[in-house]
Order: structure tokens, then sequence, then C-alpha cells
């Protein structure tokens, strides 16, 4: 079972997960292609098999781990704003950085997301619904 549905607490419902743009796979690839470094490709496809990121109609979250396991997350009410980061190649291709950051020093990234506008606008709809 995914981290974000095992994660779920009382009434809380998952609304969005978030994919990693393809660009993601190229060190991947570029791995599998020396075949000396097969143990680095497995290693990298593992590493993001494992990544998990969305949105509930509670919070933000952002898994990482292979064995072990790391989570950023953010209740939906502490967010103050939502920032894009989007590089020349990101807006040629569709990728991007999505910047949550809330309350205190606490921020949540989401690295290498396929179409980041559309994550931002999924975070904001969430977090601010329309009165």
């Amino acid at each position: 079972m995914p981290y974000i549905e095992e994660s779920l607490s009382a009434g809380e419902q998952v609304s969005t997960l978030f994919k990693l743009h393809w660009v993601t796979r190229i060190p991947m690839m570029l791995w599998l292609l020396l075949v000396i470094t097969f143990p680095f490709a497995i290693y990298e496809y593992l590493r993001i098999r494992n990544i998990e990121q969305g949105v509930t109609n509670k919070r933000v979250i952002f898994k990482t781990g292979i064995i072990s396991r790391k989570s950023e997350e953010m209740k939906l009410s502490s967010i103050e704003t939502v920032e894009i980061d989007q590089g020349i190649f990101g807006r040629i291709f569709g990728f991007g950085n999505v910047k949550v950051s809330g309350r205190g020093t606490s921020d949540v990234l989401f690295r290498t997301v396929a179409d980041p506008m559309a994550v931002k606008r999924a975070i904001e709809s969430i977090s601010h619904p329309a009165a």
C-alpha cells in the first residue's frame, strides 16, 4: 500500500497525486547504457519509483526512500504560498519545482513534477476553496 494512502487519518481523502516528469528518468537511462553501471541504474529506478507526492483534503505530502522513509508534510491550514520554479528547459518540456511554504520555516518542495502549474492549482484549490 502506498505511503500516502497508508498515512491517511480519519476522514482524510487523497485529492491528487503528482507525477514526476519523464526527465527524471534520464540519469537512469544513461546508467543503463553503460553496462558496468547497471547497479546504479537499478538504484535510480528504485529511488524514482519510491517517490510519492500529493495533496489530500487535509495536507500536502512528499515521501522518499527505498528502505528508509523520509516524509515532508504540511497541513493545508498552514500553507501561506505556493511557488513555481521553472527554468528554460522546464518551460520547453513541461516540468518544474513547486515549493509550498507555510508558517514558520517549514517548506515542502516537489521536485521535477510534470505540469507544475496544474500542481499549483490543485494545491491552491484544496487549501483555499472558492467561496
